[in-house]
């Protein structure tokens, strides 16, 4: 017995990174062309763009394994009858649950780490590629033009003459006023230096004038720096379970929940389903293997997707419940009937 569901098991992993190795690339390169639209707003390094794979990585896996798991369990058990081999199997006197019971422990194992996925990893990435994405486009918001008015450096006008190929700036002005001084500062060359958010333009070879109703001031300096903050509302992450019970988005994450949820348990209650379709007579029945596989996706996303909007959170033990029966039917009528 252990041979022979060591044997299925070899089986079905071999198919099962088949499969997914072409459908991971597949979505990554769809994954990659979106992230792609993100460079006509803000600017990224390719170090930055993998980063950005990384937070999308999550959900990736999370779409890509469910429907991997069931293609592969499906045309191991529809290869292995078409062979023959499920005939001999069952002569032998070993029952259909034998099947059931080999396929439930990676079924599983697949349940338990795509529901740490989707409620533990996807939640601290989502927050990640946010607060990224919104830095970034603060970051862009200050974009310098040499010879243009109207650029500001926190409290200060900015002027720029000129904008040199080394990222440097030539014949630089900022002026600031208050209520009780005005001040003037012009340098023969400035650079800006982003820290951890904290923009610094660093002034060389400059001079300062203030201003006020009973002096006037003047200053020389070899270097100068100013500081200011890039202004970025990022969002703040502490737990999983704060993360689905905060209010912001509640309508998506509820969407996303149940979702999340139902693709979850989908390799686990699809198992009477995959026997159903896949283990057959050679000689005495026809499979549609691939007809029922496309169906049956078809079918149970269409359900989680649809029925959100009319049931909310009923649709979870709505869709498991027409799901089981239905499959449960088909294994009892298709298989125990016959075998």
């Amino acid at each position: 017995m252990d041979r022979l569901r060591k044997y299925i098991i070899t089986n079905f992993t071999v198919l099962f990174f088949s499969i997914f190795i072409p459908l991971f690339a597949i979505a990554s390169v769809i994954f990659l062309i979106k992230l792609a639209t993100y460079t006509s707003v803000i600017q990224v390094s390719v170090w930055e763009m993998f980063k950005l794979y990384l937070f999308v990585l999550p959900e990736l896996l999370f779409y890509t394994l469910p429907v991997t798991f069931f293609v592969s369990a499906a045309l191991t058990l529809h290869k292995l009858s078409t062979d023959n081999e499920i005939v001999v199997i069952f002569a032998m006197g070993i029952k259909p649950s034998f099947i059931l019971k080999t396929l439930f422990k990676p079924a599983l194992l697949l349940t338990l780490l795509l529901s740490f996925d989707f409620f533990i990893m996807f939640p601290h990435a989502t927050v990640l590629s946010t607060n990224f994405l919104r830095y970034k486009k603060s970051e862009a918001n200050f974009n310098l033009s040499a010879s243009e008015f109207g650029h500001n450096f926190g409290d200060w006008l900015l002027y720029i003459g000129k904008a040199n190929p080394d990222k440097t700036y030539s014949n630089v002005f900022l002026f600031h006023k208050d209520v009780k001084e005005e001040m003037l500062i012009g340098a023969k060359k400035a650079k800006v230096l982003n820290k951890k958010g904290v923009l610094t333009l660093k002034l060389n070879s400059g001079q300062g004038y203030g201003y006020t109703d009973k002096s006037l001031s003047q200053m020389n300096f070899d270097e100068m720096s100013i500081n200011n903050v890039l202004v970025t509302d990022l969002r703040t992450y502490l737990t999983p379970v704060k993360f689905w019970l905060d209010p912001e988005r509640r309508s998506n994450k509820i969407r996303m929940f149940i979702t999340d949820v139902l693709l979850s348990i989908f390799p686990v209650i699809s198992l009477f389903f995959i026997v159903a379709i896949s283990v057959i007579h050679e000689r005495h029945q026809k499979a549609h293997i691939y007809l029922y596989i496309f169906l049956a996706i078809l079918f149970y996303y269409g359900a989680t997707i649809g029925l959100q909007d009319v049931i909310s959170f009923y649709t979870i033990p709505v869709v498991i419940t027409l799901w089981l029966s239905i499959t449960y039917m088909m294994y009892k009528r298709q298989v125990l009937a016959r075998f």
